[in-house]
């Protein structure tokens, strides 16, 4: 009966360390696309979740351990974000559904929710191995997504069409975040959607 009792109790810390792990990570990953890799540190994380800074070091080796934890889970919400899209739409419509949910005013405007590549990426090459090898694998992951919902897909240029196609949604994204005048910022992503929509959408 001891031994049960003592595996309940270890069994609560360890799922309670887990929880408030993922909390951080959790915040950890909203600030990193709010603020930058270099604007995000330990005691404004700890703050945000609630959390003593002392209890930084139960759960990471370093702030560099925490960026790139914050950095595969603003991935991963982004990718379930775009998995998501693709998964309610017609398959004819895949692309353009995701291509619109890109490309609107409300990713423009949630920064901290949205893509981590857009918020992100003029920063990356300066980071640590692991976040660039985090990134590079979102990177491909989201050219295979794009490629394999494109009307060519199967086709030589398939791959190639992806990758413009991705690098025009990042880019269109960065820019119309960018600028200060609501149209042109409008104005550039509706141009960017024009130009890669499918035909017929």
């Amino acid at each position: 009966m001891m031994i049960i009792m003592r595996n309940i109790k270890t069994n609560a810390r360890t799922a309670a360390k887990e929880a408030t792990h993922e909390r951080i990570v959790s915040v950890a990953s909203r600030a990193i696309r709010r603020s930058g890799y270099d604007g995000t540190g330990v005691a404004d994380i700890m703050k945000e979740a609630g959390l003593t800074h002392g209890a930084f070091y139960a759960h990471f080796d370093s702030r560099e351990a925490m960026l790139a934890e914050a950095s595969r889970q603003a991935c991963a919400d982004s990718a379930l974000a775009v998995a998501r899209v693709v998964a309610s739409a017609p398959a004819q419509q895949a692309l353009a559904s995701m291509l619109g949910a890109y490309l609107s005013r409300e990713h423009v405007q949630q920064t901290e929710r949205g893509c981590p590549l857009a918020a992100l990426g003029s920063e990356t090459h300066r980071q640590t191995p692991e976040v660039r090898r985090i990134t590079t694998q979102h990177i491909k992951e989201m050219i295979d997504l794009v490629a394999r919902q494109s009307p060519d897909w199967g086709q030589p240029d398939a791959h190639e069409h992806a990758l413009v196609t991705v690098a025009t949604m990042v880019g269109a994204l960065v820019l119309a975040r960018a600028v200060d005048e609501p149209s042109l910022s409008d104005g550039l992503r509706e141009a960017a959607l024009k130009h890669l929509s499918p035909p017929g959408h």
